[in-house]
């Protein structure tokens, strides 16, 4: 049975992992530096924990709103983002706009691959360690590639378009942030009125958190489409100059 439940915790990751790795048409990453951005998002898991340990002691928390962005969205999003800048982002294999997309998944899934796997194993009942692993392959492991995708599509932006360099950086920590915090924000929120007598509002609320996560996809596949036709000009443009260098 652990068998089972650890199949269920990292298929989700498998799987979108290669689809993010077929997605990458003109020049496939190296995969050595494919796994070097897994296990960046796997470190960015005790990091994680430590900056959430010190908010906790700068910050009174114990609100809805305080657990999904100063305990998740926030702290979360920064270490991949830290990560990737420390250890990707002068790499010379990210040379096409869609590589940020490609490294920044990766990250996101090693982190929620481990952080899956901590879940699941932590319920006390199969039962719940299958309901758990159920729920996250629908709703947590999708939601860290799509805060990757959004990620990693200002950061190609960014090192292609040095001249706005500043301007998308930003937005490649800020924009998964707060996408990240109101995903969460409003999944524990309709949980929490749910669990209160006050299903109506719950469910109002799960109805916006499925239109927030349909929209994310929406932006996603269209990031994914933009990112793909710079790394097609990026990549043609640096065969002229080879050719023209030789």
């Amino acid at each position: 049975m652990n068998t089972i439940i650890l199949a269920l915790a990292i298929l989700p990751v498998i799987v979108l992992a290669w689809y993010i790795y077929k997605k990458d048409k003109y020049e496939k990453e190296p995969f050595s530096m494919l796994v070097k951005a897994f296990l960046l998002g796997v470190l960015a898991i005790p990091m994680d924990l430590i900056i959430v340990a010190i908010i906790n002691t700068l910050i009174p928390g114990g609100t809805v709103f305080y657990t999904a962005f100063f305990e998740a969205g926030i702290p979360e999003e920064f270490c991949k983002w830290a990560l990737f800048m420390l250890f990707i982002w002068r790499n010379k294999n990210f040379n096409e706009p869609f590589d940020g997309i490609v490294y920044a998944c990766f990250i996101g899934l090693g982190f929620a691959g481990i952080e899956n796997i901590m879940y699941v194993f932590g319920n006390e009942t199969i039962g719940g360690a299958l309901s758990t692993g159920v729920m996250r392959a629908l709703l947590s492991v999708p939601g860290h590639f799509l805060f990757a995708v959004i990620m990693g599509y200002f950061l190609g932006m960014a090192k292609f378009r040095p001249e706005q360099r500043s301007k998308y950086l930003t937005l490649s920590l800020v924009c998964p942030m707060l996408a990240h915090g109101l995903f969460d924000y409003l999944l524990m929120l309709s949980s929490a009125f749910s669990e209160n007598d006050l299903g109506w509002i719950g469910t109002i609320l799960f109805v916006l958190f499925i239109y927030l996560d349909l929209k994310m996809w929406k932006i996603g596949v269209r990031h994914i489409a933009k990112m793909q036709e710079n790394s097609r000009i990026e990549h043609n443009n640096r065969i002229f100059r080879d050719i023209f260098k030789s």
